[in-house]
Formats: C-alpha cells, sequence, structure tokens
C-alpha cells in the first residue's frame, strides 16, 4: 500500500497543479512502501518539455529502495530523447542512507554522459557544496541555484 506524502513548500517550480500543467506533464510519484514509521522519503518526478527534461524533487532521506523507482524512468527517457536536462529539487533533502549512497554512485556511473545540464536547486550551504563536488563525476554542466530562484533554474535548463 503507498500513501501521499504532503509536500511542503520548496522552490516555485511546481507550487500548484496550474503551474504544473504549464511546466509539463506529471509522469509519477515515486513513493516508499507505508510502513509503521513515517515517510522518510519522497521522490516527485515530472517530465517537462516532452521528456526532454526531467523534474527531480526530494525530501527527506534517500533508501535504496527510492532508486529501484527512480532509475527505470531516468533510463526510459534517456532511451527516448538522449541526453537529458535535470531539475534536481533539493531544497527539503537531508542526504543518503548508506545503501543509497552507493546505489546513487552506481547510477552516476552509469549514466556520467546521459545529462547534458544539471540544475540543482536548494537552500543549505551544504547542498551548494553537494553541487560544486559532483561536478568531476558528470559531463554534464552543472548550476547551483537558490530556491527562490526556481524559475531561473527552469530558464536556464530551457536554453539553447
Amino acid at each position: 500500500m503507498f500513501t501521499k506524502v504532503s509536500s511542503s513548500p520548496t522552490c516555485d517550480i511546481d507550487a500548484d497543479e496550474a503551474n504544473l500543467e504549464q511546466w509539463g506533464k506529471k509522469v509519477g510519484e515515486i513513493m516508499q512502501p507505508h510502513t509503521q514509521k513515517e515517510f522518510k522519503m519522497a521522490i516527485q518526478v515530472t517530465e517537462v518539455n516532452g521528456g526532454e527534461v526531467l523534474a527531480i524533487h526530494v525530501s527527506g532521506k534517500l533508501e535504496k529502495a527510492d532508486y529501484e523507482y527512480l532509475v527505470p524512468e531516468f533510463e526510459r527517457l534517456i532511451e527516448q530523447h538522449g541526453k537529458l536536462r535535470v531539475l534536481f529539487d533539493m531544497s527539503a533533502f537531508h542526504g543518503w542512507e548508506l545503501s543509497a549512497a552507493w546505489e546513487d554512485f552506481k547510477f552516476g556511473m552509469k549514466h556520467f554522459g546521459s545529462i547534458e545540464r544539471l540544475a540543482m536547486v536548494g537552500e543549505e550551504r551544504w547542498q551548494h557544496g553537494m553541487a560544486i563536488f559532483c561536478k568531476p563525476f558528470t559531463k554534464a554542466t552543472v548550476r547551483y541555484f537558490d530556491h527562490v530562484d526556481g524559475a531561473e533554474a527552469r530558464k536556464w535548463l530551457g536554453e539553447v
């Protein structure tokens, strides 16, 4: 059984359904199965500009199971469109469990050249540092945007 997690306000990327319709086609929400504990993680994946841009919104702490849902969707879009532009909204992100960090490393190695541009949106100093840290591990052009600059991140991803 899956339970929807209420979303917290992040950047203005998908503040409401009208904005979501304007910015892209929602392809799904990826959530962990319900347990006795509250959810630690929710991932929302949104296909934008016909799938050329993938918006990923994360909150909480990533676990290994989260990658089992995210990776196939990402790979489907790469198969359809080639290199992607990715908006990674990590405003409410709190890091990885150890097993998820390993999955993230494997994902990064496999898709080293699959991302053309990566806009990382956050609000914490360590999140800005993470954007700098990831640059040597991808061929993508990586830029960090503060959560209040979500519109600028979208604009940058849409530029030719």
